[in-house]
């Protein structure tokens, strides 16, 4: 029976990589459906997806040959069993534009994601998780508790299996410890008036400057805030006729967007680390 399969992978650049890889999957009867590369001069890195199903070998046997192929090559690859979807957990505090948005992209089929969790430091959004009979995790956090509260994220991420973490207008700073061991794997969404206007209402600080672009950005969580490798970004206009309604509205439909592209992507394999930024295959 026939497996479909994602193949990822980076690696110094030479002649003839996709000759190469081709050749391996070709070897392993792999029949390509898709394939997109990219040689990135600055740094001398090769970076390459590639789709295709396989019936001559299970996950764990290709695995075992492309291990060794890799080794020659000096690759850091990833090969992922496409039929099922990817285990992610959800962070969100009291804002549920995002939370609500992924919600109803993943039941409609336009995710490949499988939610498994909603974990918040309030109670707003329980029922709205047990409408879509998604398990809810009440977590509140201090100062004094953070380092309790994080353990308890940690080991329902770990128990759930989870391969993406997003974080849907969660409002807590996470530990460099936490960042650490979500590295990779954990998707945060803010609006785009970092660093001008920071702390609480930022549009109600956007509206009173008059502001004529908002948007939001997209990013993999790291222990350095708000700054990790951006995934993706988009903008809107404003103009003099906006109230600070109108203009939270549009913020926050900009937001739900821009984190289910990024979503889609990561649980697509479309997203490979290229140090401080991103290679996405679209």
């Amino acid at each position: 029976m026939t497996q479909a399969y994602v193949l990822t992978l980076s690696c110094p650049d030479r002649l003839g990589l996709v000759h190469a890889v081709s050749g391996f999957l070709l070897e392993h009867g792999g029949n390509i459906e898709e394939a997109a590369q990219y040689n990135d001069s600055a740094t001398g890195l090769f970076f390459m997806r590639v789709q295709f199903g396989c019936a001559q070998h299970d996950h764990a046997t290709l695995s075992e040959h492309m291990a060794s192929f890799a080794q020659h090559h000096q690759m850091h690859w990833s090969l992922h069993a496409t039929a099922q979807p990817m285990p992610t957990v959800i962070l969100v505090s009291r804002e549920g534009h995002c939370l609500n948005d992924l919600l109803f992209r993943w039941k409609s089929g336009l995710l490949p994601v499988d939610i498994r969790a909603i974990i918040s430091n309030h109670r707003d959004f329980y029922q709205l998780a047990a409408s879509y009979n998604v398990p809810f995790h009440h977590i509140p956090v201090t100062a004094a508790t953070k380092a309790q509260a994080e353990a308890r994220q940690y080991e329902i991420i770990q128990a759930e299996n989870a391969e993406l973490v997003v974080l849907a207008r969660y409002m807590q700073v996470l530990s460099n410890d936490l960042c650490t061991k979500l590295e990779g794997r954990a998707i945060n969404i803010h609006h785009s008036f970092l660093p001008s206007f920071k702390g609480a209402k930022p549009y109600y600080q956007a509206h009173d400057r008059g502001v004529k672009l908002i948007g939001a950005t997209a990013h993999y969580v790291t222990a350095d805030l708000d700054e990790g490798p951006i995934i993706e970004q988009d903008v809107t206009r404003a103009d003099h006729t906006d109230t600070v309604e109108t203009l939270t509205a549009r913020g926050r439909d900009t937001e739900s967007q821009v984190l289910a592209r990024a979503v889609k992507w990561h649980s697509e394999h479309r997203l490979l680390l290229n140090g401080h930024k991103t290679v996405i295959f679209r």
